[in-house]
């Protein structure tokens, strides 16, 4: 029976009629696929790095689950805990590495390796963008936005993640023995609170 409701859905593509629209609905309006360069992705405390910014993931999410125990066979049942993976940017390295240390600053402020005074620099600094207070306990974080774009390069979706802070940082590895000339890339890694999607209209989804 599901073989035969799935063999009407794709003749009533060819030969449309009254008792097929439920079958077309099902169907995604854009026919075109969501290419892996259609992306625009802004980190509001650091910009510099949003500039050369050449790879941005969409994380995952996980469900938590538990197990119902039975007589017979214990049953996997919907847990109430969602988690979410790591927001990881790949971006190009500028000359002075102002982007690169937009990034290092961020964190060796966080963690004040040297003096607290780091962490105080961090929540007055200009330079970081500060959007909130400075007693505001969320003041070193940012929000970041994952612009996906449309094959016409238009703004489709905004993925929304906030309270943002990094939580790694690749090295940059030079190399004398490179023949033909390369630019260094760096990775960061960002941890966030939760990430929200809208559609074009502006509508969370």
């Amino acid at each position: 029976m599901p073989i035969n409701n799935q063999k009407s859905c794709y003749m009533a593509l060819d030969q449309p009629s009254p008792k097929s629209s439920s079958c077309i609905s099902n169907h995604p309006e854009s026919p075109n696929f969501l290419a892996i360069t259609g992306f625009r992705f802004i980190i509001h405390k650091a910009r510099k790095v949003s500039f050369y910014c050449n790879s941005a993931n969409l994380p995952g999410i996980n469900l938590g689950s538990a197990i119902q125990a039975t007589y017979l066979k214990n049953i996997d049942v919907p847990g109430d805990k969602i988690t979410y993976q790591d927001l990881v940017i790949r971006f190009l390295v500028d000359e002075n590495m102002e982007n690169y240390l937009q990034i290092y600053d961020w964190m060796t402020g966080l963690g004040y390796p040297e003096e607290v005074k780091q962490y105080q620099d961090l929540k007055g600094n200009s330079k970081y963008f500060p959007s909130r207070s400075s007693r505001d306990p969320y003041n070193e974080r940012s929000d970041a936005t994952l612009q996906i774009l449309t094959s016409n390069y238009n703004v489709n979706t905004e993925v929304i993640f906030k309270d943002v802070f990094p939580s790694a940082l690749t090295p940059l590895t030079f190399d004398a023995t490179v023949q033909d000339q390369q630019y260094l890339t760096a990775e960061a890694t960002f941890k966030y609170t939760i990430y929200d999607i809208y559609n074009s209209d502006g509508e969370k989804v």
